[in-house]
């Protein structure tokens, strides 16, 4: 039997929290039909997480589908990454998305994280970079 992966086809909101012992920092997009907003929030922990957005930038909706499918987006529901054993500091993230007219995709995990995260988040930074320097 030939298994193929699905894709993401549509997407509606998409969340990427990332924490560490002292900064979090937040990714939000939503669909606006053929554009997507994305919104970076950054803070300290101990204020109030991440709070006031720092920057924000919109691209083509099929663009970020893109980005999404090229980091495996689709394969990551119910990842739950533990902690490893004896590793005392590091970074923990929480995904959630919606895509496919209504597939809820969630993820989250401690120092342990999926295949494609750090690109994920690289590519945000990209779509946000892009924006500045238009400006």
């Amino acid at each position: 039997m030939l298994f193929r992966r699905k894709n993401i086809e549509s997407f509606a909101s998409m969340k990427l929290s990332i924490s560490s012992m002292r900064e979090a920092e937040e990714f939000e997009a939503v669909c606006d039909g053929s554009e997507v907003v994305l919104t970076l929030r950054r803070g300290y922990l101990g204020s109030d997480g991440p709070g006031i957005p720092c920057t924000e930038a919109q691209c083509e909706t099929e663009t970020f589908i893109s980005l999404l499918n090229g980091c495996g987006v689709m394969g990551w529901d119910g990842f739950r990454g533990k902690h490893p054993i004896g590793i005392l500091d590091g970074e923990m993230f929480v995904f959630e998305a919606s895509v496919n007219d209504g597939k809820e995709i969630r993820a989250s995990g401690s120092q342990n994280f999926p295949r494609g995260l750090w690109e994920l988040r690289d590519g945000l930074y990209g779509i946000l970079d892009a924006e500045t320097k238009a400006e």
